[in-house]
């Protein structure tokens, strides 16, 4: 068996949000394999609850998706030497006009690892305080509220069709009920 792993890469395309690299890879057999890739800064996804018990979501237009969708807070670690609570925070206050006074980490991992590193933290978010940051030019969000109910009922119908909004909703759901 051979040391599995990237043997060159050449950059392929540069953008502010990732880049794209391919490059021959060596896979464990030892075979060797041209892949292209994305390299994806880490990212967070939260997970709101207001004091209602209520989620705390957002309508935002994705280009990619075709409109309007609904998901919950997200976004990348782009600031220099931001920790990822710090990226939470900041996030909540541009998303949604608030930050959580707690903070509970839900699960971490890779979102589509066949073809891109994007590692993502998920964070559920309690105790909110009315704290508000501008949003990031690029982008237009609409804020709503939803019940847990209302919320897994949009996912049945296809109104919440994003994946991360979708498995953060589940989680939180399953450790507020456990807790």
């Amino acid at each position: 068996m051979s040391d599995p792993g990237e043997l060159n890469r050449t950059l392929i395309y540069r953008c502010r949000v990732f880049d794209v690299y391919e490059g021959d890879v060596r896979l464990p057999d030892g075979r060797i394999f041209k892949q292209s890739w994305i390299d994806h800064r880490p990212c967070i996804a939260v997970v709101p609850v207001n004091a209602d018990g209520h989620l705390v979501l957002i309508r935002q237009y994705r280009q990619a998706a075709g409109g309007m969708i609904v998901e919950i807070p997200a976004g990348n670690m782009d600031r220099e030497g931001e920790n990822v609570e710090a990226c939470v925070q900041r996030e909540l206050a541009e998303e949604i006009g608030f930050q959580a006074g707690r903070l509970i980490r839900l699960f971490e991992g890779y979102l589509v690892p066949g073809y891109c590193n994007e590692y993502m933290y998920f964070y559920l978010a309690l105790d909110l305080q009315p704290a508000s940051l501008p949003a990031d030019e690029d982008e237009y969000i609409r804020v709503m509220t939803a019940s847990f109910e209302e919320a897994r009922q949009m996912i049945r119908e296809k109104a919440i069709i994003d994946a991360k909004t979708a498995l953060g909703i589940q989680m939180a759901r399953e450790y507020l009920t456990a807790s």
